[in-house]
């Protein structure tokens, strides 16, 4: 079996936009290897000059997918990598990686809950991998995605959550709105605040696992309060991104 961190040639296989800053990539590697939900993969470009860039994304798809893995990437307006692959990418093209990589933001079945996951805009993307995960192995840890986008054309996966929320047993998804709703919204329309966790923390029960994934302030002011509801810090694990230095 291959060194994790050895860079292997994917192919791009699919490419399914996600909302209009946002798309899937599917890459089939000769190297597969499993990978656990919340694990990432290095991304590099080479110019033909030499110059290289490299970027690191989360893994969407589930560890029971074999053979293939999925990268949710937002196009960063200044960034070096995401606008290559949302303006030149097509289904074929070459694509240098490597991984799967990382063990502290990951979860598995084996790992209980309950389970509260906690998303601003692409943060949902390594959470996405542990729902599913979690339906591909028939799990009913009960679970909880709270998750913050600006507006609903910003949700990704919008489809496929409200899908698993109403067939999956235990899985429940409350979403927030900060900048616009739709009319008739029903879900929250701002700011994750200490409120809104305490709503979703007591439909769980006591003491779930927390996952934390987005912007740097939105995951410290989460994890701050959550640890203030009774949470132990334990129990807390976070990733934050924050602007393409």
């Amino acid at each position: 079996m291959p060194e994790p961190l050895a860079w292997q040639i994917g192919t791009v296989t699919a490419v399914r936009p996600e909302s209009a800053e946002v798309k899937s990539f599917t890459l089939a590697l000769p190297a597969w290897r499993p990978h656990r939900a919340g694990q990432h993969y290095d991304v590099r470009l080479t110019a033909e000059d030499g110059y290289q860039a490299q970027r690191s994304y989360s893994i969407a798809s589930a560890p029971s997918r074999t053979g293939e893995v999925e990268l949710t990437i937002e196009r960063i307006p200044d960034g070096e990598v995401s606008p290559y692959f949302h303006d030149v990418v097509r289904v074929g093209d070459k694509v240098e990686v490597r991984g799967p990589i990382g063990g502290y933001f990951v979860w598995e079945p084996a790992l209980g809950g309950p389970l509260m996951l906690v998303a601003g805009g692409s943060g949902v993307v390594p959470l996405m991998a542990m729902i599913r995960e979690r339906a591909a192995a028939g799990d009913a840890t009960p679970t909880a995605l709270l998750y913050s986008s600006r507006t609903i054309d910003d949700v990704i996966y919008r489809d496929e959550l409200a899908s698993l929320a109403s067939s999956n047993h235990g899985l429940q998804v409350v979403q927030t709105l900060t900048r616009s709703q739709p009319p008739g919204w029903t879900g929250y329309a701002r700011r994750i605040d200490s409120e809104m966790l305490g709503d979703v923390l007591r439909g769980l029960g006591p003491q779930p696992l927390a996952y934390i994934c987005g912007p740097t302030l939105l995951v410290e002011a989460t994890a701050n309060g959550l640890v203030e509801l009774g949470l132990p810090p334990a129990r807390v694990r976070t990733e934050r991104f924050g602007p393409t230095t």
